[in-house]
């Protein structure tokens, strides 16, 4: 179960070893709003998150997306 959430200007951010996704295809996501429940279903034993961000299809370093402002 993998959600890719699309943010303009080539940048994605994919999250996957959901439980459950909580958004479809083409709905509008805001900053806070829930997309995906975390669970286990890429087979690690226990609830974990995958998190990667890309831009242009390439893996970028998430670093300056995750520091609080």
């Amino acid at each position: 179960l993998i959600l890719i959430v699309d943010h303009g200007n080539g940048y994605m951010s994919l999250y996957a070893h959901n439980d459950a996704l909580l958004r479809d295809a083409g709905d509008d996501v805001k900053r806070g709003d829930p997309v995906a429940s975390v669970g286990n279903s890429g087979g690690q034993g226990r609830a974990a998150l995958y998190f990667e961000l890309r831009r242009n299809g390439q893996p970028v370093n998430p670093d300056a997306w995750l520091k609080r402002q």
